[in-house]
């Protein structure tokens, strides 16, 4: 089963993400697409870690996503990425002409690798279309390259759930499968 949570920054999108993947069978994987460069992101990754449980394995990963899914559900039963955007902000940073096509090709290729397996991946995004239009040609990139990505995960996912101030609005229901 495939489920997209997404929403704006700071709306409950990861604790979400974990109290769904304790409906899927263990062993659990947090797939974690971050990069701590700097003080402040590492305070937020050691923020996240200490949120997890401690039974759960992590795999960090910036680029190489979807291959890191697929090694990921040979061995657990629940797989948690987080995030989308981050990962296509490292590719984007990683590969200059990396657009909106690339973008979708990714996400397509990381729904295939989610349905390679029986087990219940939830990916984590940020929702990058409701603000207003970047002023700068690599926000507008990036947002665009998001937003085509979160399209293809968004049709592909049997649910998805948009965060608001902490509070889950289901926006797609599928056949419950876990």
């Amino acid at each position: 089963m495939l489920i997209l949570v997404t929403g704006g920054s700071r709306s409950g999108k990861s604790g979400f993400a974990l109290e769904t993947a304790m409906r899927f069978k263990a062993p659990r994987v947090f797939l974690a697409t971050a990069q701590a460069q700097d003080e402040e992101m590492r305070r937020r990754v050691e923020a996240h870690r200490r949120a997890r449980p401690a039974d759960w394995s992590v795999v960090e990963e910036p680029r190489e996503v979807p291959e890191a899914l697929r090694a990921a559900l040979a061995r657990a039963g629940t797989v948690i990425i987080d995030c989308v955007t981050i990962w296509i902000s490292n590719l984007i940073l990683a590969d200059q002409g990396f657009e909106e096509e690339d973008a979708a090709e990714q996400a397509e290729e990381l729904v295939q690798a989610a349905n390679g397996g029986r087990s219940g991946v939830i990916v984590v995004t940020n929702e990058v279309g409701s603000g207003v239009v970047p002023d700068n040609v690599l926000a507008r990139r990036f947002r665009d390259c998001a937003g085509r990505a979160n399209q293809v995960l968004a049709r592909a996912a049997d649910e998805v759930h948009l965060m608001v101030s902490g509070i889950s609005i289901a926006v797609k229901r599928g056949q419950e499968k876990a």
